[in-house]
């Protein structure tokens, strides 16, 4: 029988487990600092809480993994889940609904069906939703988190990258199509075709006055927003209200002294987005990203309450740590042979090795020294005596007690 993966899916291997506890300890730091509380919801999820919520484009639905769950005679549809955001809001609804504003954080697989199977389908992510709160402070507070976590992991040259999804659905409306027509721009948008926006737009000058600055904007400060809201005096109410929000959002982040850049077409798939959207990236590598969902809890249930959070996404920070396995640790423990006294001689070591918060191995192979920072010999002679390596500083030394090695290994 052959051993093999399923396609699209990975082992973590120890040195890929020891970088994902780095990322998920940096995130979990960040966020109970933040004051955010931990969560973790099922992997099996109803579809219809995805495609009632508007939240799978078509072009999604082709990508998620769902099944029929059998129930006496009554199947359900389920899906492995393809978003983290949506069943916190479930949990949130279901769970936490007497809280007025609720900072969650999650760390969790999501699954997305990718046709050559040469790509991840299982992918890792750490979230973090405020549910309720001010709009402009959770705004803020969840990018200075999200940056706050790639700071602590040592990343640099991170660029932040800022649209607003309520901009472009204001700007699709601006279109003035049938029902039918705009939901197909807007799908085509969702999946990254800017372009149906230039042709749509091809016949009416003035609505192309304000629409190819806003496309074609890369600034790097609210104030490159203000050249689009002096051409927009046409622009309907929605339209002015979402650059409005847009412009404040910059303004404070200009003044938090925040850097990024604004660029309207360079997020895509914001199906529940309402708000301001932000993406990190490295050479062009999408690390996470998140915006402001204020529809979202409205369509699952009867409360209306505002909600913005974002997802960073382990695989890709994970090749970017700068980190690497040379620091040797841990201390081997041995003896010339696994005689019954040498055994209990070397588990009542490493017992007081562990006691004093080190990481210590009992093993009679040999083993590459190298691979340790310690490495402690227990001879059969009476009494006992230890013979102590440092592999770091080429040292050795013999001593007759435990306290004396624990002295010498820093215990």
């Amino acid at each position: 029988m052959e051993n093999t993966k399923c396609k699209g899916m990975r082992d973590l291997l120890p040195s890929d487990m020891r970088r994902f506890r780095l990322i998920e300890e940096a995130f979990r730091t960040s966020c109970l600092k933040y004051n955010y509380q931990e969560v973790r919801t099922p992997t099996l999820e109803y579809l219809h809480l995805f495609t009632a919520t508007g939240t799978l484009t078509p072009s999604m639905l082709g990508k998620i993994y769902s099944f029929l769950d059998w129930d006496g005679w009554s199947g359900e549809r389920v899906v492995l889940r393809p978003d983290g955001t949506i069943p916190v809001v479930r949990l949130c609804i279901d769970s936490l609904s007497e809280h007025e504003t609720a900072r969650l954080f999650y760390v969790t697989n999501i699954f997305a069906f990718e046709e050559t199977g040469k790509k991840n389908r299982e992918r890792w992510q750490c979230g973090a939703e405020f549910l309720g709160g001010t709009k402009l402070a959770a705004d803020a507070e969840i990018i200075s988190l999200a940056r706050e976590v790639v700071r602590k992991l040592g990343l640099g040259d991170i660029r932040l990258q800022l649209s607003h999804a309520g901009l472009v659905k204001a700007l699709v409306k601006e279109l003035k199509l049938s029902p039918s027509e705009e939901a197909k721009v807007l799908s085509r948008v969702l999946d990254g075709d800017w372009q149906v926006l230039e042709e749509a737009t091809s016949a009416n000058a003035e609505l192309g006055k304000f629409l190819y600055p806003l496309l074609n904007l890369k600034g790097k400060s609210g104030g490159f927003l203000q050249n689009v809201k002096a051409l927009s005096l046409q622009a309907s109410p929605s339209f002015k209200a979402s650059l409005e929000d847009f412009i404040t959002i910059t303004t404070l982040l200009d003044s938090l002294k925040c850097n990024y850049e604004i660029d309207m077409s360079a997020i895509r798939s914001f199906e529940y987005y309402t708000g301001v959207c932000f993406q990190l990236l490295d050479n062009g590598e999408k690390l996470g990203g998140g915006g402001r969902y204020d529809d979202l809890i409205p369509l699952m249930s009867n409360k209306n309450i505002p909600a913005c959070g974002f997802a960073l996404y382990v695989d890709p920070i994970a090749k970017l740590l700068p980190w690497e396995d040379k620091e040797k640790f841990g201390i081997l423990i041995t003896g010339t042979q696994p005689s019954p006294e040498i055994v209990k001689a070397c588990f009542t070591l490493a017992q007081s090795l562990r006691d004093a918060k080190h990481v210590a191995e009992v093993d009679f192979i040999t083993r590459d020294p190298s691979d340790y920072r310690w490495v402690i010999s227990v001879s059969e002679e009476e009494p006992t005596r230890f013979t102590v390596t440092d592999c770091k500083q080429k040292q050795q030394q013999t001593v007759a007690s435990l306290t004396e090695v624990l002295s010498i290994v820093g215990g």
